[in-house]
């Protein structure tokens, strides 16, 4: 039980934030509270300070605080490679493999009627338009393999089919390291589907 008013209203607004639930968005409020006004008084600056500056960017539409984002700008990137993820979260998991050499689109969400996301609520329009005038070889669809991310990749695929762009998908299956006896069906099946030649 709260038995602060301001104290309360905290609270609410840390539950507001993504996988923080009553408890959590508790202690978060608690923890603030017990720090030195200066160091809230900073944290609060910092916020406001960054959500100010970050805009999207220009090209790839991940978050930056000038026109093209760190990637988009870098010359060494192959721009005839677009890795469409659905979070800008999805666009750091990828750079930390050191693997990947081209360019991100970022759709900042997945298709899903059931809450009301379509096409329109996507970063679609934005992405048709980069792949106007040929400079661009190849599409990577990096959405999750869930039921929404299945559902955008599909929707991509066939939106991109009449531009001759070569589209692909990551390939999905078993994780390194596990025992097949331990994967689901899904899995197993999935793995099978994307089977490569050796």
């Amino acid at each position: 039980m709260i038995f602060s008013k301001a104290l309360a209203a905290i609270v609410a607004e840390f539950e507001k934030l993504p996988g923080i639930g009553p408890k959590s968005a508790q202690r978060l409020a608690l923890h603030f509270l017990r720090r030195p006004e200066e160091e809230v008084r900073r944290f609060a600056e910092t916020l406001v300070e960054a959500r100010s500056k970050i805009r999207f960017c220009r090209q790839c539409q991940a978050f930056s605080e000038s026109d093209l984002c760190m990637i988009c700008a870098d010359p060494s990137r192959n721009p005839a490679q677009i890795c469409v993820v659905a979070d800008v979260r999805d666009v750091s998991a990828l750079e930390r493999l050191n693997e990947y050499k081209g360019l991100y689109h970022v759709l900042h969400g997945l298709l899903s009627p059931m809450d009301g996301v379509g096409p329109g609520d996507l970063k679609i329009r934005e992405l048709m338009a980069r792949l106007e005038g040929g400079a661009v070889e190849e599409v990577i669809l990096a959405t999750s393999p869930t039921v929404e991310g299945d559902a955008t990749a599909l929707y991509l695929a066939q939106v991109l089919k009449p531009l001759g762009i070569r589209t692909t998908r990551l390939a999905q299956g078993i994780a390194v390291g596990a025992e097949l006896d331990y994967a689901d069906q899904a899995t197993l099946l999935s793995a099978f589907q994307y089977r490569r030649e050796m």
